[in-house]
């Protein structure tokens, strides 16, 4: 093999693991935080206390859920696609329900 040869090779070699790199921390991250939604609602249920509060249809047909804790405050948000995994998306403390009436059409909100 050529100087020149190595030296491609080389090069494509540490791409590779460069761009390994970026991506296995990426894809570790996804798929921790996705599982089967029975999975997930059953952890959330005995890690947190949360239970289901609220379920909607999100775009492409995404179920979107949040799950609460009455007792300590704490919610989460989950993404369910279709015929896919449930993924927790963002969670926080110190929910508080709210039943506001909607303003009068024309008024600012």
């Amino acid at each position: 093999m050529t100087r020149a040869g190595r030296s491609v090779c080389w090069v494509v070699f540490v791409v590779f693991v460069l761009v390994f790199m970026v991506l296995a921390p990426l894809a570790y991250a996804q798929s921790a935080n996705c599982g089967p939604h029975d999975v997930v609602a059953a952890r959330l249920a005995s890690g947190y206390g949360e239970n289901r509060r609220s379920v909607a249809l999100g775009a492409n047909n995404t179920v979107v859920e949040t799950f609460v804790s009455e007792a300590s405050g704490s919610w989460t948000i989950t993404v369910t696609t279709p015929g896919g995994p449930t993924c927790l998306v963002a969670s926080g403390q110190s929910y508080q329900a709210v039943n506001e009436p909607l303003p009068p059409q024309g008024e600012d909100s």
